[in-house]
């Protein structure tokens, strides 16, 4: 007789979420004009990394999710901006009306660095809405995960 092993999808994207923030924006202007824009406002260093564009099929077609990413020097945190639309479709569209999803990964991320975020990114010319969400507003999880 012959086990299967089942993958536990809902307990792995949780697994992966503990202890992340995420923050929904909504900015219509291109993803890399976006991510120079948090380079320079910021001190961060984005990055687009083609290794872990996202890959959805949808419709009989193949849609690209542009993901960036940055980590910061000597901590644990590592963080990444997804381009949330692509032709018309969603990678998360339980979220259509958010143009980018910022999620920070680490050990712990304190309040105090999330609002400073926050309030920086509201400042930057064309943002039109920033806002922290929790893992239970994402219904497609698993379309962040890329590793």
């Amino acid at each position: 007789m012959s086990s299967k092993l089942i993958l536990d999808q809902d307990a792995i994207n949780e697994s992966d979420f503990e202890g992340s923030r995420i923050l929904g924006i909504t900015a219509p202007i291109k993803n890399y004009q976006f991510c120079i824009l948090l380079n320079q406002y910021m001190g961060f260093e984005f990055r687009f990394n083609p290794n872990h564009e996202i890959a959805l099929k949808r419709k009989n077609r193949t849609y690209y999710f542009s993901m960036y990413e940055g980590n910061e020097p000597n901590t644990s945190i590592h963080h990444f901006v997804y381009h949330n639309q692509f032709d018309g479709e969603y990678l998360l569209p339980e979220l259509k009306h958010m143009d980018f999803i910022w999620w920070i990964r680490g050990e712990w991320i304190e309040d105090e660095k999330v609002n400073d975020i926050l309030q920086t990114v509201r400042g930057i010319k064309g943002v039109q809405l920033v806002a922290e969400l929790t893992p239970d507003q994402i219904k497609n999880k698993g379309h962040l995960i890329f590793e």
